[in-house]
């Protein structure tokens, strides 16, 4: 517990908040982790994390702040961007984005005015909430319309252009949160440039795999980037916004401060820039290249094993499994395989008859385990694994095999420490 009494031990006296945090190191370190958007930081960011520049306030950009004393967390936010921009090859980058759906907020309030046009993914086809879905303010404010895949899956690239040419969006929105297939960035160029709209591509999910060549930039072709920085790309959880282009950069700026948010977290960006200092080193290219074979390994095994995988297969960190075949929600196999020790998500499949609150599949990815160091070997147990508990459910002998897939679970782990 060498982890948890430095970073919390010896000034957290509060033992109430303490057990949560101890308990929390527990779980990661005991389970297996498969949620696609998440990952475990390194000790370096972790501790950038909790540094004094948290009580900095620097409303306004480097050198052009309003409060005084802004001088070194200025020389802070100025090498988070010199790293951005050097790690995604792009002209711009702001980095003060609180999250990912802050820095979509921010990408539509320097585009688009309330009541234009957004063509964006379905939330139910793959795409994420901010991209349009009702319940968001991206669609309240806007008029708000989608594209979806084919049966196979797959972007439906002729449904995208149809729908842009009918409803001329002022912009476009490609990135998914739950699309494992390569995304054709030149041909979603091609449509916003058939309609004279903007393009944004949100690669929040695939940011780690870009910046080392396993999946294809859309900085090429997009008129602006978004992303997360951790997920894939291994940093604290925050945002950011790309751009090549000046004016558009300088619209985004404006827009993400004062329009979006006030004073930046100087602590968090702080640890933008060691994880992208971190992405930077040739080691990760090789964690990142670990990542894509094990999630087709992983994919790859459970369509062995007769279950369905969203679109045959992956070219990412991620793979959804269609879990119709088996009869189980994808609600009851994300509680029952985390009573076991493995944690993802419920999701919905493309066409899906059941709701959002209990779905017919489950999302799985591989970044957080990777970053543990397991390989394909692994992920094949791994799957193996997930197909006992999901193939057994409330069968006879289910409860004997939970307690023996646990034990496995535990031991896997041990194998592989995390912040030992």
């Amino acid at each position: 517990m060498k982890f948890a009494g430095y970073f919390a031990n010896d000034t957290i006296k509060d033992k109430e908040l303490f057990e949560s945090i101890t308990n929390e190191l527990h779980r990661q370190q005991n389970q297996i982790e498969l949620i696609a958007s998440e990952n475990f930081v390194s000790l370096e960011v972790l501790a950038a994390l909790g540094n004094v520049m948290t009580n900095k306030y620097a409303e306004g950009y480097p050198h052009k702040r309003y409060y005084g004393g802004c001088s070194f967390v200025d020389q802070a936010e100025e090498l988070a961007i010199t790293r951005a921009c050097k790690l995604f090859d792009c002209k711009f980058a702001n980095v003060q984005p609180h999250s990912g759906a802050q820095a979509n907020l921010s990408v539509l309030y320097a585009l688009a005015k309330p009541g234009d046009t957004i063509l964006g993914m379905g939330l139910a086809m793959g795409g994420h909430l901010t991209h349009g879905s009702s319940p968001t303010i991206s669609g309240k404010w806007f008029n708000a319309v989608n594209y979806g895949v084919n049966s196979d899956g797959i972007i439906d690239y002729n449904q995208v252009l149809k729908s842009a040419k009918e409803h001329r969006p002022s912009v476009i929105i490609c990135g998914a949160s739950s699309y494992s297939r390569q995304i054709d960035f030149r041909r979603f160029r091609e449509i916003a440039d058939a309609v004279g709209a903007y393009l944004v591509a949100d690669i929040a999910h695939y940011a780690g795999l870009i910046v080392t060549g396993f999946y294809e930039s859309p900085m090429e072709f997009a008129d602006i980037v978004t992303s997360t920085t951790h997920k894939t790309l291994r940093g604290p959880r925050g945002g950011i916004i790309l751009s090549n282009d000046e004016n558009i950069a300088k619209k985004v700026d404006n827009a993400v401060f004062p329009g979006v948010q006030g004073g930046p977290q100087m602590h968090t960006i702080a640890a933008k820039a060691v994880a992208f200092g971190e992405a930077l080193r040739p080691e990760f290219k090789e964690y990142a290249r670990n990542v894509l074979a094990n999630s087709r390994a992983l994919a790859d095994r459970l369509l062995e094993l007769g279950l369905c995988i969203v679109s045959g297969g992956t070219d990412s960190h991620m793979a959804v499994v269609d879990l119709t075949n088996l009869s189980i929600m994808g609600k009851i196999a994300e509680a029952e395989l985390e009573e076991v020790g493995i944690t993802c998500n419920k999701n919905t499949i493309p066409f899906d008859k059941l709701p959002p609150t209990q779905t017919s599949g489950i999302r799985v990815g591989t970044a957080a385990m990777t970053t543990r160091g397991l390989k394909a070997q692994e992920f094949n147990k791994i799957a193996d694994l997930i197909y006992k508990i999901l193939s057994h459910y409330e069968k006879s002998g289910y409860e004997s095999i939970k307690k023996d897939v646990k034990a496995e679970i535990i031991d896997l782990c041990k194998k592989f420490p995390l912040y030992s």
